[in-house]
């Protein structure tokens, strides 16, 4: 089947995995078939490269990875082209939000994943994400709020209870324009899935924007399709009708 997608953009929680953060044959068949009609596959999450790559390297992918919502770009070769860290000053604001609001929360760095607490000395590390979980609405709300007076920084989500901070400017669809253009693609030749807020800025900017069944309805709502969920192999749906 001849197709105007020549880059298949996945999400990864809540889009290629499923529930159990596994990769179903059903998926791994269809992306194997897309690949040999020449598609590229590329991974566009907010994990980091060490939770990433391992899942890349399951599906034979030699291809370029966009990580941690796209502040960091890694070429087919597995070098690193692009890092957008935050502001540290913002890091410290954070931890001390998630203190005040006794929220759980996480940090990813250029090295590894922080998990409810954060090292002494901040400087040592690039911080490239912050996340919180919540357990009541209301406090999220009066973080978001919070949050959202700084200029500096991207808010997100990879799910209803949880929010996502970047630097301003660094998102999914950034990523995948540094992707097409070492690829010599346009944003109109991508293909791109995924199903929660950190997914929406890829989804309206491809050529096509394909939300999971499961999805938030705000990503409903700004995709040109929806596929089935996770747990249905929505991935394979979407690859069989617009790639294969």
């Amino acid at each position: 089947m001849s197709t105007r997608f020549k880059l298949l953009a996945l999400d990864m929680d809540g889009t290629l995995l499923d529930g159990q953060d596994e990769i179903s044959e059903v998926n791994r068949q269809a992306i194997a078939k897309a690949r040999e009609q020449g598609v590229h596959i590329v991974l566009s999450t907010g994990r980091s490269i060490a939770t990433c790559r391992p899942y890349a390297e399951s599906l034979q992918l030699n291809s370029y990875l966009v990580t941690v919502n796209g502040s960091e770009v890694w070429d087919d070769a597995g070098n690193l082209l692009e890092r957008h860290p935050l502001h540290l000053e913002d890091v410290e604001k954070m931890r001390e939000l998630s203190r005040r609001y006794q929220t759980r929360f996480w940090a990813v760095t250029s090295e590894r994943v922080w998990r409810n607490q954060l090292p002494t000395d901040l400087s040592s590390s690039q911080w490239l994400k912050f996340g919180f979980d919540f357990d009541d609405d209301g406090v999220r709300t009066e973080v978001l709020e919070q949050l959202s007076e700084n200029p500096r920084l991207e808010i997100t989500n990879s799910s209803p209870m949880n929010m996502e901070v970047n630097a301003v400017g660094v998102h999914k669809a950034r990523g995948l324009e540094t992707v097409c253009r070492r690829l010599g693609l346009s944003m109109d030749q991508v293909m791109a899935m995924g199903d929660s807020l950190n997914d929406i800025r890829m989804i309206k900017e491809a050529g096509l924007g394909i939300a999971m069944g499961n999805a938030q309805d705000v990503v409903k709502e700004a995709a040109d399709w929806v596929t089935g969920t996770n747990e249905e192999d929505g991935v394979a749906q979407a690859i069989r009708y617009w790639l294969i």
